[in-house]
């Protein structure tokens, strides 16, 4: 073949299959079966004379975040709003949020009828900036969001300092940062709450899914009422055959409850998350190196990290080199080359396409409402340009070993050799 790299015909670098994800702890399979015949597939199934699995996770992700409260929802979006009206957060509020992030990250507060506020990030750890966040606040700021990206932990100090300092609520999104610590501390545990996903492509998962931790047991309980439809957990078991939650009458909510399938998952892979987590590191380490030699950049963490999770192995492109390909294009050629899927960071959300208030006819409650959330207002510069040039791996891939990563390092190299095919 004329051409060397596998997206314009040569040979491809990599046939060998990738290791797949989700991979179920050894428990699962027993775990859901019992649920099939327990009678009780809901937590607002009838009570059977034992805790709900839902209850077993709760307990179980609080001790492992070292909270004394969890709230299992439906999904991380769920967690997010359920976090964020457990503040308070409502009609015309600002929320201070990443605009670097899946679009979630903005919905979620339009979600609630508030106006999300989207921050430029540290061009290093691809995380909230704390200085923008602070030339952002205005008498109108209703909380803050901080989303642990990729594999990076955002500058908790400086967050927590700013929401003090402004009386603010600190709210982590969590959702790609399972197991992360800041200082010796869980990610999660370190604000106001923590909200988890547990979809299908996260580090802990039950296919869909989603947790609220937090210190305080009053906002827990106003995130029990929210998530349930205005009920809580009775103080008292009931009597076998009887309804668990209670009508309180104290907050209307919704259901966006968690099956009693997908926590009888989660409990199992909660037991196998640390190992897995570990494994990546070293992966990750071993490509830090490798791509590094290479010119590449891989995403920094701040400076309080003391433990990373990889959710995203994500790196930057050398200074100089592609300039003028669409990244993606380098991604393309790294998935023609690798067989797994290599992507772009994320737009920032005002740019995403899936990002469309004015689709959203709950959404037009006003003149001055639509042209607050208009996505054109915001000029994010450090996030427009870690789109353009940062490369991003499922962590999946960093469940292999040594060779795996060095097929990786390979295929870098192999394209940015070759990239100037990529131009034409």
């Amino acid at each position: 073949m004329v051409s060397r790299l596998a997206v314009k015909g040569g040979a491809a670098l990599r046939e060998r299959p990738w290791p797949l994800w989700p991979q179920p702890a050894p428990g699962v399979p027993a775990a859901v079966a019992e649920v099939f015949g327990s009678g009780r597939w809901s937590v607002s199934g009838p009570y059977r004379g034992a805790a709900s699995r839902e209850q077993r996770f709760a307990r179980a992700f609080a001790a492992y975040n070292g909270v004394p409260h969890c709230v299992p929802a439906a999904s991380g979006t769920a967690s997010l709003m359920l976090a964020l009206e457990a503040c308070g957060v409502g009609a015309g509020d600002e929320v201070i949020v990443p605009a670097l992030s899946w679009v979630a990250s903005g919905s979620t507060i339009l979600g609630v009828n508030a106006v999300p506020v989207f921050c430029d990030v540290d061009p290093d750890t691809l995380c909230l900036d704390p200085e923008t966040v602070e030339a952002l606040i205005t008498e109108r700021t209703r909380a803050i969001v901080v989303v642990h990206l990729y594999s990076a932990v955002a500058d908790m100090d400086a967050l927590k300092r700013i929401a003090q300092r402004y009386g603010l609520p600190l709210i982590e999104d969590c959702a790609q940062a399972h197991g992360a610590t800041y200082r010796g501390v869980k990610v999660g545990a370190l604000a106001t709450a923590g909200t988890f996903s547990m979809q299908h492509a996260k580090v802990l998962t039950s296919g869909e899914g989603g947790a609220v931790i937090t210190h305080d047991g009053e906002f827990a309980r106003r995130v029990e009422h929210l998530r349930a439809d205005g009920r809580c957990l009775s103080a008292t078991p009931p009597a076998p055959g009887g309804m668990e939650l209670v009508e309180t009458g104290e907050l209307m909510g919704n259901n966006r409850c968690l099956s009693e399938f997908q926590a009888a998952i989660l409990i199992e892979q909660l037991t196998v998350l640390d190992e897995q987590n570990e494994r990546r590191r070293a992966n990750a380490a071993l490509l830090d190196s490798q791509l590094g030699e290479l010119g590449l950049r891989p995403q920094a963490t701040s400076e309080g990290t003391t433990l990373r999770t990889y959710y995203t192995y994500a790196v930057r492109l050398p200074d100089g080199v592609l300039e003028d390909v669409p990244i993606a294009d380098v991604t393309g050629a790294l998935t023609a080359e690798l067989g797994l899927p290599v992507v772009p960071s994320y737009a920032p959300i005002p740019a995403n396409r899936l990002y469309a208030p004015h689709t959203r006819r709950r959404y037009t409650i006003g003149l001055d409402h639509e042209e607050r959330i208009d996505p054109k207002r915001f000029t994010l510069p450090v996030c427009e340009e870690a789109a353009r040039r940062t490369v991003t791996l499922p962590h999946s891939a960093l469940l292999g070993d040594a060779d795996d990563m060095a097929d990786i390092a390979a295929a870098f190299a192999k394209v940015l050799r070759h990239g100037a095919e990529l131009a034409h």
